[in-house]
């Protein structure tokens, strides 16, 4: 498997969207990408805000661009704004390196796309993401969600 099919892509933002129901989530919106950056699917849940879609797609666009989950992203740039901003204009304005974009890969290791999840705050954005994929059988990375997703105001 070079890249996420479809079918897994739909189980990927059900699974998402289910997690944020059983969690009590604001409402989300849950993008997934190929390998080469190209939307496979996207669900906006009703209540969701009209900017969480390309929030959803700039959150995956960067780790799959950059070969790195947000959260390490946002880790790593914190101290380099700069930097951060020249990404965000290569990529035009796609670049969002904040938690909630996380790798999906095949059970060889390979990138075979990423998810990006936005409507409720990062950590439990990324939570979504992770449960999303483990529905579809998919491995990400990060492997586990964040451990105190439930205490984030981010």
């Amino acid at each position: 498997m070079t890249s996420i099919p479809l079918g897994a892509a739909e189980v990927i933002v059900q699974g998402a969207l289910a997690e944020g129901r059983t969690q009590n989530f604001m409402p989300l919106t849950v993008a997934v990408l190929d390998a080469g950056g190209c939307l496979v699917a996207l669900k906006r849940e009703d209540g969701s805000g009209i900017l969480r879609p390309d929030i959803a797609i700039g959150k995956a666009w960067a780790a799959l661009g950059m070969g790195a989950p947000t959260r390490l992203l946002r880790d790593r740039l914190a101290d380099r704004p700069a930097f951060q901003a020249a990404l965000a204009a290569a990529s035009d304005g796609r670049f969002i390196a904040v938690p909630g974009g996380v790798l999906l890969k095949s059970p060889t290791g390979a990138v075979i796309g990423a998810v990006g999840v936005s409507g409720d705050t990062s950590d439990k954005d990324e939570r979504a993401a992770i449960m999303g994929a483990r529905a579809a059988g998919v491995a990400t990375d990060p492997a586990d969600p964040p451990e105190n997703w439930a205490a984030s105001r981010l």
